[in-house]
């Protein structure tokens, strides 16, 4: 049976990607979302349209650091101890995924995926809508101590690899590239060639908007359960009816672990919590976003205020916020930013889809070519959206694919 209309389930970055780049490849197509379009964990990341995102969150000798994850309930990276023994199955591959072999693997995956992040974007807002949306600033990775930059060797040494380009700043250079920053940093590394969001809601909503006036659909609806009918096509029940579709792709983020274990797939699926803290009035302007080495958040110039973003948290999705990690997002602002004002901060904590090995799951379910996955890309979710898009509607409209897909098979582990 030939695949007309498609379902889309979940309207973040990448849903909301993929039922445009679908819509546009002649399918009809719905895209089904609880709430508003991009107002999950697409609304509240960093802004980063990526080309330098190559290094995975697990490195080599990550595990001897896990002990002191348990430690900090503030730190960078944190365990809540109540989480820690349902997370020890994937912390057991994700520790397994830090080999440096593995790790280099990763990086040229995630590599392929970033070579065209940019472009596909660019196809489906077009020219003028992408340079509004998402100017041309690069990115500062700053470092207060040696200690911080010598720690990061490695993971610019793995950049250079992947042929990203970047600069080294000196002490002397640095406040002249970023005037804004007090002068407390001993080295930087500049990366020319980014993108950032002016507003990483807009984004969304302006794909959201885009597949509307070409014709989708969108259904404001929370989806319960897939089932299979006997033909093999899906059937997606949702709290306002149940509707048949010739094929679905689940994008429902960090929500899509029950979906795809009722369309035949069991997957390491589970969820680092980020926060942010965004400034309305913050009293500085800097010129490009700003990323800590010592302290692992970044900051980021948006036209709705200043963005302290970062920060993971493992705990699932149950948990209430610890609202201590975002206000102390705002210390670590201070710090960085001479005159900065604090005052009237908004915070907000989202849930980040993640796989252990740092790569997305994209493609279609193993043994069922009628339901397609598109989630698991961590802190690339927004980079990811419409080359993850591209992907899978070469799959569904049987092209040869942009990239090769193996790397982000289901079935990998």
């Amino acid at each position: 049976m030939a695949i007309k209309h498609v379902s889309v389930i979940g309207a973040g970055a990448v849903g909301a990607s993929t039922a445009l780049s679908l819509r546009r490849a002649g399918f009809e197509v719905t895209l089904i979302e609880r709430g508003e379009p991009g107002m999950g964990t697409s609304f509240g990341n960093a802004g980063y349209l990526s080309t330098s995102g190559v290094v995975p969150t697990a490195t080599p000798g990550i595990l001897w650091q896990v002990p002191g994850l348990l430690m900090d309930p503030l730190g960078p990276l944190t365990i809540r101890w109540s989480y820690l023994p349902k997370m020890l199955p994937w912390l057991w591959k994700f520790v397994r995924a830090s080999t440096p072999a593995r790790a280099e693997e990763i990086s040229k995956a995630l590599a392929a995926l970033l070579a065209h992040g940019h472009d596909c974007y660019r196809e489906l807002l077009g020219d003028a809508d992408f340079e509004e949306i998402a100017p041309h600033r690069g990115i500062l990775y700053v470092y207060e101590t040696d200690k911080a930059f010598d720690g990061s060797k490695w993971s610019n040494d793995l950049r250079a690899r992947r042929g990203v380009k970047w600069d080294y700043v000196p002490r002397e250079q640095i406040k002249q590239l970023e005037p804004s920053l007090a002068p407390i940093f001993r080295h930087a590394i500049h990366i020319p060639n980014m993108r950032h969001l002016k507003d990483p809601l807009r984004l969304t909503r302006t794909l959201a908007a885009k597949f509307a006036e070409a014709g989708g659909e969108i259904l404001r609806a929370e989806v319960t359960c897939i089932e299979r009918e006997a033909s093999g096509a899906p059937a997606v029940v949702t709290s306002v009816g149940r509707r048949g579709t010739d094929a679905a792709v689940i994008a429902g983020g960090a929500w899509s672990l029950s979906l795809a274990r009722q369309a035949g797939i069991d997957v390491p699926l589970d969820t680092e919590r980020g926060y942010h803290a965004t400034i309305k009035h913050p009293n500085v302007a800097p010129r490009m976003p700003v990323s800590s080495g010592d302290h692992h958040f970044g900051a980021s110039p948006m036209e709705i205020g200043l963005r302290l973003a970062g920060t993971d948290e493992l705990g699932g999705l149950d948990a209430p916020p610890n609202w201590e990690r975002a206000r102390k997002l705002l210390g670590h602002g201070a710090r960085m930013f001479e005159g900065l004002d604090t005052a009237g901060a908004d915070f907000w904590m989202g849930f980040r889809p993640s796989m252990p090995d740092s790569l997305p799951v994209i493609g279609p379910v193993p043994g069922n070519d009628r339901v397609y996955l598109a989630f698991g890309h961590g802190h690339l979710g927004v980079t990811f959206g419409a080359v993850t898009a591209r992907l899978i509607t070469d799959m569904i409209a049987g092209r040869e694919p942009l990239v090769d897909p193996a790397p982000y098979r289901a079935d990998r582990f």
